[in-house]
C-alpha cells in the first residue's frame, strides 16, 4: 500500500465533499423529519453516494476510453469545476425564503450532487486514469473521505449547536480557499500535459 499517496488523496476528496459547508443545507432539507427518520435518510443517501463514487472510480478508464477523453482534458475540466465549486464555497449564494421543504430526498440532492458531485467524480476519474494500478489505494482514500463526511453529516445537528450557521460557513470558506489552490494546480497540470502532447 502506498500510504503517502492515500492521505493526500483522502484529504483532497474530503475537502471537495465539503461536509462542514453542506451541514446547514442538509439540516434545512431534513428539518421536518424526526431524529430516527433523519438518521435513516442520511445513512441511505451516504450509501448511494458511496456506490456512485465507487462506480466512477472503477469504471473510470472504460468511461474515458468510450468517450475518447484525454488525461489533459480531464485535468482541465476537473480544475475548472473544482474552481467553480471552491468559489461557491467561499462566496455561497443567498438562500431564498420562498424555497419549500423537500419530501424525503432520494439521491438528489443529498447523495448527488452534495457528496457525489461533479468535482469529486472528476478527481476519481483522473486518479483511475493516471494510476490505474493504485485502485486499491484510491478506494481506501475514498472510503476514508466518505467515512469522515458521513460522520460529520450524521452528527450535524449536534455540531451546528456548537458551531452555528456562521461557524459552519466559516469552515466551508476555509475549505474553499484550500480547494482554490488544488484547482489551480489541476489547471496547471492539465495545461502542461496538453502542451507536452503538441
Amino acid at each position: 500500500m502506498d500510504w503517502p499517496s492515500i492521505a493526500p488523496a483522502a484529504v483532497t476528496l474530503f475537502f471537495i465533499m465539503d461536509p462542514l459547508g453542506n451541514m446547514p443545507i442538509a439540516n434545512a432539507i431534513l428539518e421536518n423529519f424526526d431524529s430516527r427518520s433523519r438518521a435513516k435518510i442520511l445513512a441511505r443517501e451516504m450509501l448511494f453516494a458511496l456506490l456512485i463514487l465507487m462506480l466512477f472510480l472503477f469504471a473510470g478508464n472504460a468511461i474515458m476510453d468510450f468517450m475518447a477523453l484525454s488525461k489533459s482534458s480531464l485535468s482541465l475540466a476537473g480544475g475548472v469545476l473544482l474552481f467553480i465549486i471552491a468559489l461557491r464555497m467561499i462566496f455561497p449564494p443567498a438562500v431564498e425564503d420562498g424555497e419549500g421543504p423537500i419530501d424525503d430526498p432520494f439521491i438528489v440532492p443529498l447523495a448527488m450532487p452534495m457528496v457525489a458531485g461533479p468535482s469529486t467524480i472528476a478527481i476519481l476519474l483522473l486518479l483511475s486514469r493516471t494510476q490505474p494500478e493504485h485502485l486499491a489505494e484510491w478506494s481506501l482514500a475514498l472510503l476514508a473521505a466518505w467515512g469522515g463526511t458521513a460522520a460529520i453529516m450524521t452528527a450535524s445537528p449536534f455540531l451546528l449547536r456548537y458551531l452555528g450557521d456562521r461557524g459552519a460557513r466559516a469552515m466551508g470558506r476555509l475549505m474553499g480557499m484550500i480547494l482554490v489552490l488544488l484547482a489551480t494546480q489541476m489547471l496547471l497540470n492539465g495545461v502542461a500535459e496538453f502542451v507536452g502532447t503538441l
